[in-house]
Order: structure tokens, then sequence, then C-alpha cells
């Protein structure tokens, strides 16, 4: 089968950012805090994280205006030992809950040099990246995980959807930026799949299946009836396990038959629980001296020979890398579909639309 056309138009940086801000704010949240998140989903755009940016910008209005956020959330922060602290969202956005999660880590492990910290009563907060990388601007490895905010997996051999896409992030610092592994634990993320449904386009074979018969589920639309597949078999079944257990029920957060179905649901409090683990490096050795041992070690490895076809070895981080370069300078690539979606948000919330900005 062969994909339809797709159209993209570039919308400025600064737009996009205005435009969420916008919304936002005229969804009910805080000038502030629309602001903060405003920040982050672009931030997913500028990295390639197309499936969590400006994309999400209308399910979150939807569950703004609905009561499915609490748009004055009050976000506290209980220090449970001296390198532990958990986080209770108090239902607001996921980004102004994992950033005030992040922020806590960060500080906590100033003092005692390694930080967890649990969250609960949060929401989907976008591109598992974001959160990692902010340990990294402070001489720090961060590690994020979270329940993902609706179950589209089976546990390996079933067919129940009671596993979530519960992705992993892992970022230290290098030379030239943040090196970021920032994975799901099922082949794609179901945002790819949205993304795919709003563009018209089959999906290849081999992200989902279907639940009742095995064969493969190659149209977006049915994806309702489908599971997405694991990574590597069991493997990625029982890490989006574990995961879950760390990021959920380790905080008192929802899990398996618990979790609420954000995509389908505007109402109904998720309960969302995630991660963040943040270790000073200077801890253990120097940080310029890591750093340059990361770097030489990566120098090493993308040099390394290639197998044939391949033209260059790449390394976590560099697509984001080389995402944000070029999507600052060329602006944010969106598909004429989107651009659909987001002007009639404009209009219902009586904002400037993105294209006017």
């Amino acid at each position: 089968m062969n994909a339809p056309a797709v159209s993209f138009r570039r919308a400025r940086v600064d737009a996009v950012v205005a435009l969420i801000a916008d919304c936002l704010a005229a969804a009910g949240l805080s000038r502030d805090n629309a602001a903060a998140v405003a920040e982050l989903m672009t931030e997913a755009d500028l990295t390639g994280a197309d499936g969590h940016g400006v994309f999400r910008l209308p399910q979150y209005v939807r569950r703004l205006r609905a009561g499915g956020f609490n748009r004055t959330p009050s976000i506290t922060v209980d220090r449970t030992a001296p390198a532990t602290a958990l986080v209770d969202g108090d239902n607001g956005m996921g980004h102004l809950v994992v950033k005030r999660a992040a922020e806590a880590a960060i500080d906590i492990a100033r003092e005692t040099g390694v930080a967890w910290v649990g969250v609960r009563r949060s929401n989907h907060a976008g591109s598992a990246g974001l959160y990692a990388e902010l340990p990294v601007r402070h001489g720090m490895v961060g590690i994020y995980s979270a329940v993902a905010s609706a179950n589209h997996m089976a546990v390996w051999g079933g067919k129940e959807l009671l596993l979530g896409t519960n992705p992993l992030a892992i970022a230290v610092p290098t030379g030239a930026g943040p090196m970021v592994l920032d994975m799901a634990t099922t082949i794609v993320s179901y945002g790819t799949v949205k993304k795919y449904a709003l563009q018209g386009l089959p999906m290849p074979e081999g992200w989902l299946i279907d639940r009742d018969t095995g064969e493969p589920i190659t149209d977006p639309a049915r994806s309702g009836q489908g599971l997405l597949l694991p990574i590597g078999g069991y493997k990625g079944s029982g890490l989006s396990l574990m995961l879950g257990v760390l990021a959920g029920i380790l905080n008192g957060a929802a899990f398996g038959r618990d979790c609420v179905d954000f995509n389908a649901d505007d109402t109904s409090e998720t309960d969302t629980g995630q991660l963040v683990i943040a270790v000073d490096i200077a801890r253990f050795v120097p940080l310029d001296r890591f750093t340059a041992e990361v770097d030489r070690h990566m120098a090493d490895l993308r040099a390394s020979a290639r197998l044939p076809g391949v033209e260059a070895i790449r390394l976590p981080g560099d697509r984001r890398r080389e995402c944000r370069t070029e999507r600052r300078e060329a602006g944010i690539p969106l598909p004429a579909a989107l651009i659909v979606q987001l002007d009639k948000v404009a209009a219902e919330l009586g904002v400037t639309p993105l294209f006017e900005r």
C-alpha cells in the first residue's frame, strides 16, 4: 500500500510557544503555568517527538475545559528521607508536576549525591526525554520513567490491555550536549499511532496486532482493536511491567486495570505515576573528566567498522540534537490536518491562529 502524500507547513518556534500558552491560559491555566507547559511541549517538537508537542494541544484543552485536569493544582513535595521525595501532583497537568519533581530531584542530589523522586496524582507529561535532560544541565545523570496514561499492550502471551507503553529515558552530559536515550517499551508510542491516524497514513506491519486473531493491523483507525507489540518480545513486556511497578505502585499511583485511558476520557482523574532520578556525577568522578571520557568513547563508537549498507553510526541523542538545530532555524513542520485542528481550537478559545502570529 502506498502512503498518501502529506503536506506540511513550517511554523516559527516562538509562534508555536505563544499559541500553546494562549490556548492553555484561555482554557483556565494561570499565565505562568501555561507558559511553562508551552515551553516543554514546544521542546518536544524541537527534538523530533512530534507526537508529544503541539499535536497534543487539542486534547489537553479538552481535558482542561472538561475538568479532567486541575487548572489550579497545589503541587506538594514530601521529603521522605535524605535522598527521596514523593510529589503529589493534585491532578495538575503532567508537565507542571514532573518539572517540579525534576527540580526537587536536582536540589536533593546536590545535597546527597543521588535523588529518587516519585510522583502520584499526575497526568500525561509528554516526551520522556525532556525530564531526563533537566538534571544534565546541572552536571548530573537524569533518569525518568512513567506509567503511560492508557494501556495499549498486554502481558507477554496475553491479550488484555493491562500494560502501557511505559517509557524510559536516560540522559548524560557530553561535549556536544546531552546524550539522551528516550524509548517506549512498545515498538512505537501510541502518540505515533495517533499521528498516523490524523494524517491518514497506513502503519507498517509489526506495530499492532489484532487482539483476537494476532494478525497485523496497519489501519490506525482500527488501533482500538489491537495490541501494541513490545520491544524485544517478552523482554519489552517485562520491562514495561517493572517500570510500571516503580513509577506506579511504588508511588501509590494507578497501574494495570486501575489506569484510566485519557485518550477516551476527558473528565476522570488519571492518577498517573512517574519517577525522576538525579545522580551528581562529581560524587564519582570530576564532571569534566566524565564528559571527556564519554566523548572519547562516543568517538570510538562512531569510528567503528560498519556493516554493509550502513552509512554512519548513530548514537542516542543524535537525532534530537539535529532536529533541535534544524527546526529552530527552519521552523516546526506541521501536517495540514493538524493545522486545521489547531485553528479550530484557537477559534473556539478566541485566540490568534498560529499562522497569523
